[in-house]
C-alpha cells in the first residue's frame, strides 16, 4: 500500500480497478483548510491522462508493472510474436496493443514487453535503431540553401525525412520516440 503523501513521479498504483502512474505531483498546503496532493496521473493501459486531488492520508495498493526484454520474431496477420530469451516461450501480441513507433522495429530486435498481472498491455521498442534506406530520391548538388530534407522509405516500410546526402542502401540511425533521422550508422 502507498499513501498519497508518498507519491513521486513514476509511482504506479491501483485505483477503482485502473492502473495509474504519477506523471506530476504537488503537495498543497492552503492557508485555510486541510492539505492535499494535486496529481496528474496516466492510465498505463489506456494512456489517458487525468488531473485529480487526493487526501495525503488516502491509501492505494501499489501496482507492479513487469518490464521484460523479449525478441520480436515474426508477425502472422494481426498477431506479432515475441520470444522470451530465457525460456524460449512465444507470446502473441495483437497489433492494436503495439505503439506507432513499432514501425521502426525489424525481426530479431529486442523490445520491452509491459505487463500487469500477466496481461500484456504494451510494447516499448528500443529508443534508437539502425535501419537501411530502401527507397529515396537522389539529392541534387546545390540544393543545400537550408536544412532541406527528402522522404525516405526504410527496410521496415516506415517513411521518415532524411537530409539530401542520404542515398539508397545506406544505414541510418533513427530515434523511435520521435521518428527523426539521427545520423549515419
Amino acid at each position: 500500500m502507498i499513501s498519497a503523501g508518498d507519491f513521486r513521479n513514476g509511482v504506479t498504483f491501483e485505483e477503482d480497478g485502473n492502473v495509474l502512474q504519477v506523471v506530476e505531483f504537488q503537495h498543497v498546503k492552503p492557508g485555510k483548510g486541510a492539505a492535499f496532493v494535486r496529481t496528474k496521473t496516466k492510465n498505463v493501459i489506456t494512456g489517458a491522462v487525468v488531473e485529480k486531488s487526493y487526501n495525503p492520508t488516502a491509501k492505494f495498493p501499489t501496482a507492479y508493472i513487469e518490464r521484460k526484454d523479449m525478441e520480436y520474431s515474426y508477425n502472422d496477420g494481426d498477431l506479432y510474436y515475441f520470444m522470451d530469451s530465457e525460456t524460449y516461450d512465444m507470446i502473441p501480441i495483437n497489433q492494436s496493443d503495439l505503439p506507432d513507433s513499432f514501425k521502426f522495429v525489424k525481426e530479431n530486435m529486442t523490445c520491452k514487453i509491459l505487463s500487469y498481472k500477466g496481461k500484456v498491455f504494451g510494447v516499448e521498442p528500443p529508443n534508437f535503431v539502425e535501419l537501411q534506406v530502401t527507397k529515396t530520391d537522389p539529392g541534387f548538388k546545390g540544393d543545400t540553401a537550408t536544412n532541406t530534407t527528402k522522404p525516405a522509405t526504410l527496410e521496415t516500410g516506415a517513411e521518415i525525412k532524411v537530409p539530401l546526402f542520404i542515398d539508397e542502401g545506406e544505414m541510418i540511425q533513427v530515434d523511435t520516440r520521435t521518428g527523426e533521422y539521427l545520423g549515419r550508422a
